[in-house]
């Protein structure tokens, strides 16, 4: 399964972004593929948050606009919600000591295990940090072609 950082999903919202087209081109890729892919809560969460900052877009997304935004991804066949299992715990507490994780990356040790937890074989995102775990593999999709040309496929579907 292949999970999607809070910076692909912002990307592909906000139409201003300079990665606009190809963050909506990837998720609109797995949206239309048959797999299954996820978007951790966490990234869902800070989503919302960032989009609808006035301090950090101007105008900011409309939370209508936002939440209609998820709505759409959540609607798309084989799209999951990656919540923290029952041994979140255990894998956040090794992810931090192993990688001597502390301040505002623990958010992003939090996605990796709760990514982990749930078998995600890859996570894309454009956030370099994500290479401090070794249990994650992490690709940046809108700078890397991907070997599969399924998933690099284009359509007129709007998930972005």
């Amino acid at each position: 399964m292949i999970a999607i950082d809070t910076n692909i999903l912002v990307y592909a919202h906000r139409s201003d972004s300079e990665w606009h087209s190809r963050a909506r081109s990837c998720l609109r890729s797995l949206a239309e593929g048959r797999g299954q892919w996820g978007i951790p809560w966490a990234c869902l969460h800070e989503f919302l948050a960032i989009v609808t900052h006035p301090r950090i877009y101007d105008p900011p997304s409309a939370i209508e606009a936002a939440v209609d935004q998820v709505d759409a991804w959540l609607e798309a066949p084989g799209t999951e919600l990656l919540g923290e299992s029952g041994a979140h715990w255990e894998l956040l507490s090794e992810t931090l000591c192993h990688g001597r994780i502390q301040g505002p990356i623990v958010h992003d040790a939090r996605v990796a295990s709760t990514c982990i937890g749930h078998g995600v074989t890859e996570l894309w995102t454009a956030d370099r940090d994500f290479g401090r775990f070794p249990r994650l593999q992490v690709r940046n999709p809108l700078i890397e072609e991907h070997p599969d040309p399924c998933l690099a496929r284009k359509s007129s579907r709007s998930l972005g």
